[in-house]
């Protein structure tokens, strides 16, 4: 990531989020707590008014107002990855899909374990719904927030569906 990143956290449900990116759009949503936490790059700006609606949207997302959201994107990584992220919300909203379905929908029903890869680096957790996604079975799987969020977005989205 570049050094011209600006950040912020918001609060949710599920502990304080963080939101990194620059003018072009949000690059990155962490969590702060679970197996893929992460903290500010020192490079990166605090900016506590940035991303104002990035925050109005998440905030409406765990209020059960809003099912897709809106906002700019910037996405790094492989052309399979951004394919994938970029499908992703169209995974329907209160529903979980198999990872084996998922990868038949995108055309590429053998590149399961390719897209549990994918699913497992995307960046912007929530915006893009990787959390929808479980195993054959119907178990939940790995999360970057930790199967206790996994399980919270999915009781909020069958909640308000």
């Amino acid at each position: 990531m570049t050094v011209n990143l600006r950040y912020r956290f918001v609060d949710s449900p599920i502990g304080a989020l963080l939101l990194v990116g620059d003018d072009r759009g949000l690059h990155r949503l962490g969590f702060a707590q679970g197996p893929r936490a992460f903290g500010p790059d020192p490079a990166w700006r605090q900016a506590s008014g940035a991303f104002a609606e990035v925050a109005r949207q998440v905030s409406a997302y765990f209020a059960g107002e809003l099912r897709t959201f809106d906002v700019p994107l910037v996405l790094s990584g492989t052309d399979f990855q951004t394919r994938h992220w970029r499908a992703m919300p169209t995974l329907p909203y209160g529903r979980t899909q198999s990872y084996g379905a998922w990868a038949a929908h995108l055309g590429v029903p053998r590149a399961v374990r390719a897209i549990g890869a994918a699913n497992g680096a995307n960046p912007i957790p929530i915006i893009l719904p990787c959390h929808r996604l479980v195993a054959a079975d119907g178990n939940l799987t790995r999360f970057g927030g930790g199967l206790s969020a996994k399980r919270f977005l999915l009781a909020l989205e069958a909640r308000h569906r």
